[in-house]
């Protein structure tokens, strides 16, 4: 059974990426604050759901939750910083989102960096100088969150779970988006992901 809460009466927000093991495509990240008494039996990792079980998980976590956000970071974006900082991008621009404000993340994985360590300079024109608001997508008052990496946090916190699910089911709509354009690639099927 899935933990409520890392530390009870603190708002927590679970986040979580999808996208981050593809060769094309945006990567996409959620955060969620659930309230202390949510439960659904059927809420687990993202990758233990089946396709038909993750879209019907969205629409309650997004009418359950007492906030809910999707962060986006495109290809080209992700090739200017890496893969790991288009990742931990996505979570915050997810946070800076949300319309209640965390105490604390719980962040799916091992490492975890805050903005000003994520070579956000990539992204400005000459790819030196501080890149401005618009381009980081994160406000210019955007804070420091306490934050807590959990291995495996997506099979622990239900939190973590719902973020899970939110950002492979937004993730999986942009490739579905995509293969619309270039239906050789049938992004359809594999969603970026190397098939054999």
């Amino acid at each position: 059974m899935l933990e409520a809460y890392l530390q009870q009466g603190r708002i927590e927000a679970g986040c979580d990426e999808a996208g981050r093991g593809c060769l094309a495509g945006s990567v996409f990240a959620a955060a969620v604050i659930l309230p202390e008494d949510f439960h659904n039996d059927l809420l687990n990792d993202s990758k233990q759901l089946t396709e038909k079980q993750r879209y019907s998980l969205r629409p309650i976590i997004e009418r359950e939750a007492l906030a809910w956000a999707v962060g986006e970071v495109t290809a080209q974006e992700i090739d200017k910083l890496n893969i790991l900082n288009a990742s931990l991008l996505a979570m915050h621009r997810a946070v800076a989102q949300l319309k209640l404000r965390p105490e604390h993340l719980l962040i799916d994985g091992n490492r975890f960096r805050q903005p000003a360590q994520l070579q956000l300079h990539r992204l400005s024109e000459d790819g030196k100088s501080k890149a401005t608001a618009s381009q980081s997508g994160l406000p210019d008052d955007y804070p420091e969150i306490p934050a807590t990496t959990i291995v495996k946090g997506d099979g622990k916190f239900l939190s973590i779970a719902a973020a899970s699910v939110l950002a492979k089911t937004y993730r999986d709509d942009a490739m579905l988006a995509l293969h619309e354009q270039f239906p050789p690639y049938q992004w359809n099927e594999n969603k970026g992901y190397p098939t054999p």
